[in-house]
């Protein structure tokens, strides 16, 4: 028997297998029944991921309408000349997949603090802003403030367009492999009451 005309009997002998009863159904229709539910199952699940990745979802569910919220309101990031404005989960969730899951583990503890009542007011929240802040400045840092990069760029910053002395220090973040974090904390939110400014090197 040649090669050529193996190929055809092992194609026949999987497509019979695939077609053999299972109990009731086939094995064809069992692989594409679960086939049509994993997409349906995926679908529903990416569509309830960017459902919670929205503003309104941001400051219903997390301790935000009364702290971090009002102060987000205030920056440039919510209103501009441009009218480009950046919500929660564009500084706070990762875009690709594996890493905005783990960052959706990790953010349902904040929710749990709210349900829990550890930041369920404002002064709660207050006491606890340094600890929080801390943790998220420490992820961004850990990630090369992978979020902020989505639309902030040494390399796409304009010599010609930007002031002298933040193109300057830019220039120099950049050398030194320094990240936006390093520089730009309480850009969107308050900084805590103990937060210490570090000294300028310059």
């Amino acid at each position: 028997m040649t090669v050529s005309s193996e190929r055809p009997n092992r194609c026949r002998r999987w497509w019979a297998v695939l077609r053999r009863p299972a109990a009731r159904y086939s094995l064809l229709t069992l692989l594409l029944a679960g086939f049509v539910s994993g997409i349906l199952f995926w679908g529903a699940f990416n569509t309830g991921m960017e459902a919670t990745n929205t503003l309104s979802f941001c400051i219903g569910c997390h301790e935000m309408r009364d702290n971090v919220y009002v102060e987000y309101k205030e920056t440039i990031h919510y209103q501009n000349r441009t009218g480009v404005q950046v919500v929660c989960s564009d500084c706070h969730v990762p875009r690709d997949w594996a890493h905005k899951i783990v960052r959706k583990l990790e953010a349902s503890k904040e929710v749990w603090g709210k349900l829990t009542g550890i930041i369920d007011t404002q002064e709660k929240f207050e006491a606890r802003r340094m600890t929080m802040a801390t943790r998220e400045w420490a992820r961004m840092k850990a990630s090369d403030s992978r979020e902020c990069r989505n639309c902030h760029s040494f390399d796409a910053m304009s010599e010609e367009l930007q002031r002298k002395t933040p193109f300057k220090k830019h220039m120099s973040a950049k050398a030194e492999g320094k990240t936006c974090i390093d520089c730009h904390k309480g850009i969107a939110h308050r900084l805590p009451k103990e937060y210490e400014e570090p000294e300028d090197d310059e």
